[in-house]
């Protein structure tokens, strides 16, 4: 059974069962009005009054709660808080003391569905008039204490959760949007790129084209001549488009650390991370042997080691060889990457892919966890920054 984000309107049958569930375990508190109908010593119309008030108000209630979005129209929210306050009123007048608690719930649904400006109204209003009837009902001053705070607070409560789902929303929204926009972004470079590689290319094989289809009946050899030149052309834009699409798959340092801290924190392991890396200077073979060997460490460290925290660090170091940067993944969990040797997706791999760029990879246990070491050639640069 699945659960429902903050902020979501549950639409699968297991969500609505998860929030249904959340919601209506706070009814608990309505077995004073439940025992006073079945205890109370009530006439048969008062019992009927009674059963037919309290389901129509659960239900009204449950619909209130179910509300979710971030309309500013509240006529309608207004108007079934007012018919539930009035019915509470009613039950309160026409059954005893016990049906105060109605107003509780009448606060909560106040704060849980009406904006602040509102709200701040509507809880004491609730409130004050729960307190009124506290007074014109017999022996009912004793449950004032009780009951006043609770609406109180819950009211007031219930405000603040509403205001964090409309902020919960709104982040939503705006992360959509600028997904939305960088892959816009990204199309339009990458068509910008396509049109200043290929274009002038196939423009000089349609015109080369052409002139070979003008010269092949008297000038073969000159056609000819064409054709080569066609052939010399079109296999240098194919190179073109082979190391632009290289560039692109190309992974890169930063934000793999990026992507680093969404895995972690959605799998439950504290990140400690270094920040932004200056890397300027750094060979690209470099950055992009760091940037794999990096990935593959917190995968590991999510799917294998079972840890809960990992720290990565990120260092420049003098060796008799030259500078290097280094970049070490260590956690604290039992597990270790046992299944990391598999071929192709292992540390085997990964250590072939390091040799390529002139690095080097060491892996193994500590007294703690688990610590992954890659080495590359760092250049001259200045220092690229410190550990987390």
């Amino acid at each position: 059974m699945s659960g429902v984000g903050m902020g979501q309107r549950p639409e699968k049958l297991g969500q609505k069962a998860v929030k249904s569930l959340w919601v209506g375990i706070w009814l608990v508190y309505l077995s004073a009005p439940v025992t006073d109908l079945l205890n109370g010593g009530h006439g048969t119309g008062a019992r009927i009054l009674g059963w037919a008030g309290l389901v129509g108000f659960v239900v009204w209630y449950m619909l209130l709660l179910f509300r979710t979005g971030r309309s500013d129209r509240t006529d309608g929210i207004l108007a079934s808080l007012a018919a539930l306050a009035a019915e509470s009123t009613l039950l309160v007048l026409t059954l005893g003391r016990e049906w105060l608690v109605l107003f509780v719930y009448v606060s909560i649904a106040s704060g849980a569905t009406l904006p602040l400006r509102l709200a701040r109204w509507t809880v004491p209003g609730a409130s004050a008039l729960m307190a009124v009837l506290a007074f014109v009902v017999p022996d009912a001053r004793s449950f004032l204490g009780g009951l006043l705070v609770p609406a109180l607070l819950g009211g007031f409560a219930m405000t603040g959760i509403r205001e964090l789902i409309r902020t919960t929303i709104a982040l939503r929204e705006a992360r959509a949007t600028v997904a939305h926009l960088a892959a816009n972004e990204e199309r339009l470079r990458l068509a910008r790129d396509l049109h200043d590689l290929l274009g002038h290319s196939l423009s000089l094989i349609t015109l080369k084209s052409e002139l070979a289809g003008r010269m092949l009946p008297g000038h073969p050899e000159k056609a000819a001549q064409q054709v080569a030149d066609i052939e010399q052309v079109s296999r240098q834009a194919l190179v073109d488009v082979r190391e632009a699409v290289t560039g692109y798959r190309r992974a890169r340092l930063a934000a793999e650390l990026a992507g680093a801290r969404v895995a972690l924190t959605a799998a439950g392991v504290t990140p400690e991370l270094p920040g932004e890396p200056d890397l300027t200077g750094v060979p690209e073979e470099s950055e992009s042997a760091l940037a794999w060997a990096l990935r593959e460490a917190v995968t590991n460290v999510v799917r294998h080691s079972g840890a809960r925290r990992c720290t990565v660090e990120l260092l420049r170091r003098r060796t008799p060889d030259g500078q290097v940067l280094e970049l070490s993944v260590e956690d604290n969990g039992s597990g270790g990457p046992g299944s990391a040797h598999a071929p192709g997706n292992g540390l085997a791999g990964l250590s072939e892919r390091l040799g390529e760029a002139g690095g080097e990879l060491e892996a193994g246990r500590t007294r703690h966890g688990f610590r992954l070491v890659a080495r590359v050639p760092a250049g001259a640069a200045a220092d690229v920054g410190s550990g987390a």
